[in-house]
């Protein structure tokens, strides 16, 4: 089974704001040294024209990595026992990571619960901006990230969801209501849970409780130090069903060009993303005491499941 990111933005001094596919492939390639055989690259929210720019780039990527065979792998089952072994390639063996499509993060999101993103590039639901948005690219979009309480998102949750796109709620002020509203509207997943999200209240569990509550519900797990803290991540492993737990990077432009001890963070100290690739959240997690097969089934089965639409 393929190891697969399905939420990061760059890594190494690239991202998905390029014009240029030789960036794009940079990633790909830098993420595949870290031994991730698939990625889903996620597009920041920004003007929709822009937007459309940086998913025509990455669609030029994704030809030029089609017309080259040679890129997998990594990862294999132990024909004994079935337990997946997983050891870093060498970089300099390496092949790419596939590009296997678009994670847009955005722009349907709630000013309110911005994080990182720029709250000026958000704009309220509608069908004709979700058309201006992915026509000509709806064979390699693949998720939509959306905060369900804001007006008009409903109903494009039902209409996304109905052209096949796989939708998740996140940069949500969601009550523990109107995040089951969402999922009965049709999202599948959780964007990065508890952040950039309403916390958790005894009165109101908001959209994380209900994501660790829903047993059908996928839910995005950055598992690097900086994000979660290891009480809560592991309230996540005790009490989600493990089969829709997926590990995400969310690593950026800057992760990887130096060493922090704080994650990586802009000059007011706010987290821009995440600081490691899946494979070394994984393992990570792994020297605590996780079992190896159930970490790795959230970089592996569990994401591929999620993209196949599989409940």
């Amino acid at each position: 089974m393929k190891i697969t990111d399905i939420h990061t933005h760059g890594i190494g001094g690239y991202d998905t704001r390029t014009a240029t596919e030789e960036d794009i492939l940079k990633i790909a390639e830098i993420q595949g040294a870290h031994g991730v055989d698939g990625v889903v690259l996620a597009v920041y929210p920004s003007a929709i024209g822009e937007m459309r720019m940086q998913m025509e780039t990455i669609k030029k990527a994704m030809l030029v990595q089609q017309s080259s065979p040679d890129m997998h792998r990594g990862g294999r089952r132990n024909q004994a026992d079935n337990q997946y072994v997983y050891s870093l390639p060498a970089s300099q063996e390496s092949g790419p990571a596939r590009i296997a499509g678009i994670h847009l993060e955005g722009p349907f999101l709630n000013p309110s619960q911005a994080g990182s993103l720029r709250p000026g590039t958000f704009v309220e639901p509608s069908e004709y901006l979700f058309r201006e948005l992915t026509e000509g690219f709806e064979d390699i979009v693949k998720i939509i990230t959306i905060a369900p309480e804001i007006p008009g998102a409903l109903p494009l949750i039902r209409h996304m969801a109905d052209t096949g796109v796989t939708v998740s709620m996140g940069h949500s002020d969601a009550t523990y209501v109107e995040a089951e509203m969402g999922f009965h509207a049709g999202a599948k997943g959780i964007t990065h849970t508890f952040n950039a999200m309403r916390g958790f209240h005894h009165r109101e569990p908001g959209i994380a409780g209900f994501g660790i509550l829903n047993r059908n519900i996928y839910v995005e797990v950055i598992a690097d130090p900086f994000h979660l803290h290891n009480g809560v991540i592991e309230l996540i492993f005790r009490m989600k069903n493990p089969e829709k737990i997926i590990i995400v990077s969310d690593t950026v432009k800057e992760t990887g060009r130096a060493i922090s001890h704080s994650g990586v963070r802009n000059d007011s100290g706010k987290l821009l993303g995440g600081s490691m690739a899946v494979t070394e959240s994984a393992e990570r997690l792994i020297r605590k005491g996780y079992d190896r097969g159930l970490i790795f089934s959230c970089i592996t089965d569990n994401p591929q499941a999620y993209l196949s639409g599989l409940l």
